[in-house]
């Protein structure tokens, strides 16, 4: 399989289903540093980023909306001084999705 990171995104318009229990373990091996939290008995993943400041965490935060934007898929973003906490999640599928494992990945390559 080819890194996550390097996976195309799938448009979600509605239909898709979220991932099973078991894709979402399958998937979350290759995510050792995201959490896979729920919230109103939705799962989503999360990781806290660390800075130095507040400056790269926002610049950090907006090469994220970027991607976010070039993908029409969007995480909810805290920034924080010294932290972004990022968290994806699909809306329209009340769960997780493959791009959200792809947007995390990309998260992932943006901070090393």
């Amino acid at each position: 399989m080819r890194p996550l990171a390097e996976l195309n995104c799938v448009p979600c318009r509605g239909g898709e289903a979220a991932l099973s229990e078991r894709e979402i373990k399958e998937l979350h091996v290759f995510l050792p540093d995201w959490e896979i939290v729920e919230r109103g008995e939705i799962p989503q993943l999360e990781r806290s980023f660390k800075f130095k400041n507040f400056a790269q965490a926002l610049a950090f935060t907006n090469q994220i909306g970027e991607l976010a934007e070039a993908e029409d898929h969007h995480p909810k973003l805290t920034t924080e001084w010294g932290r972004v906490t990022v968290t994806w999640w699909t809306h329209i599928a009340r769960g997780l999705h493959r791009n959200d494992f792809i947007m995390a990945a990309r998260c992932d390559q943006f901070f090393s």
